[in-house]
């Protein structure tokens, strides 16, 4: 087992360069270390910018292009983030040439998110391809070391950077492809995509730590929560400074209430413990995480819309923007769900409450399209968010109190 400690030595100096042979998968006390936190911020970027584009997307009236492009781009957005992290969960040595390629995967990002408007917005989508490519390449490079220096999963790590290299050829191939056919293109290699670690792990799986892994995937979440407030936020300011009125309380406590019982809702169960009992349920734990992390910073661009109405004439109906607050509290609420319920170690949990809060919030967005103002719709749909997060609770409570 290699970390940041095996870089130092006893007078305290550090070497440039340690092998990078597999963690321990079972290691005590693992957390995030500063480097992946660093890597996360630049990730703000890439998210902010695909979120505000598809705001304006909506505001602009052409909130069906808006949504398409904002999914294939936080496609790209996510899957590098989340290849990162669990090579990083079998494999960091926090070593020079380790943080070099990681300050590199960074580059990428900030590529990929001064991109994304043009993409958006022209159908332009070299800048993002490019910056994606350079985060892809990066892990390529990171594989080849690992195939190198750890002889007893080399299959592994040369079949993902086989792979890797595969679907990234693809991805410049469709640059110059006509625009129709690089549509289809985009889902043919994201399948690639998803397949090359189901393909590269049949030979034997990466020693992955499980509750890193969770610690992860809550920090990131945390991130897209944290985005959304800001969004919110910038977007009321014009509505405070003409005046703060009813209106602009309800949207502000209504957002912060949707965007705080989310966070509630997916931190009560501590997914790492449910990992460490189902590992074979880790690709589709991780994978849907796609969905988790779209939806919240969906959520927070269909408030920021709302806050835009308090100010501004919008072109999309009113209906729609309601559907877009309450579509991507759904789509959380069952993907929480699907997530963390089979983890579990106690009774299930009773996905009719979950499907109830989905029917009222749809019947809220509903209501929009006829005399629900979008402020008051707001606040309403937390309240059935609310009551799945006090079953939730409730329920956490007496099974507690049934052990003791």
């Amino acid at each position: 087992m290699t970390d940041g400690s095996a870089m130092a030595s006893p007078g305290g100096g550090r070497r440039w360069r340690v092998p990078m042979v597999a963690r321990d998968a079972g290691e005590p006390h693992r957390t995030a270390t500063p480097l992946e936190l660093l890597f996360d911020l630049t990730f703000v970027v890439a998210v902010a910018a695909a979120a505000a584009q598809l705001a304006h997307a909506i505001i602009g009236g052409h909130p069906a292009q808006g949504l398409v492009g904002y999914l294939m781009v936080f496609f790209a957005i996510w899957w590098a983030w989340m290849n990162f992290t669990w090579f990083a969960s079998a494999y960091d040595p926090d070593d020079a040439p380790y943080r070099l390629v990681t300050l590199l995967q960074m580059g990428g990002v900030l590529v990929l998110a001064a991109g994304v408007p043009a993409a958006l917005n022209e159908q332009d989508w070299t800048a993002v391809t490019i910056g994606y490519v350079i985060m892809r390449v990066a892990m390529l490079v990171q594989w080849m070391r690992a195939g190198h220096d750890d002889p007893d999963r080399a299959v592994t790590s040369r079949r993902f950077a086989v792979g890797i290299a595969t679907v990234q050829a693809g991805w410049i191939a469709r640059l110059a492809l006509p625009e129709t056919a690089g549509f289809v293109g985009f889902f043919v290699l994201v399948a690639a995509e998803l397949a090359v670690p189901v393909w590269a792990e049949r030979r034997g799986a990466i020693t992955w730590h499980p509750h890193h892994i969770a610690e992860r995937h809550g920090l990131f979440t945390l991130i897209v929560l944290g985005e959304s407030v800001l969004a919110t936020s910038r977007a009321l300011a014009p509505a405070v400074r003409a005046g703060v009125n009813l209106d602009t309380v309800l949207v502000g406590i209504g957002g912060l209430v949707l965007l705080f019982g989310c966070w509630w809702l997916y931190f009560l169960a501590p997914a790492g413990y449910g990992l460490v009992r189902h590992r074979e349920r880790s690709f589709w734990w991780s994978y849907s995480h796609y969905g988790v992390f779209a939806g919240l910073a969906a959520l927070g661009a269909a408030l920021e819309v709302v806050a835009e109405t308090l100010t501004h004439h919008i072109a999309s109906p009113i209906g729609l923007v309601g559907f877009a607050v309450a579509t991507p509290v759904c789509v959380f609420l069952l993907l929480e769900w699907a997530l963390h319920a089979p983890l579990e170690a106690g009774p299930p949990r009773r996905l009719g409450y979950v499907l109830a809060a989905c029917v009222v919030l749809l019947g809220l967005a509903v209501a929009t399209t006829a005399r629900l103002t979008l402020p008051w719709a707001v606040v309403a749909m937390s309240v059935p968010l609310c009551g799945v997060v006090g079953q939730r609770v409730a329920a956490d409570h007496r099974q507690a109190a049934a052990r003791t």
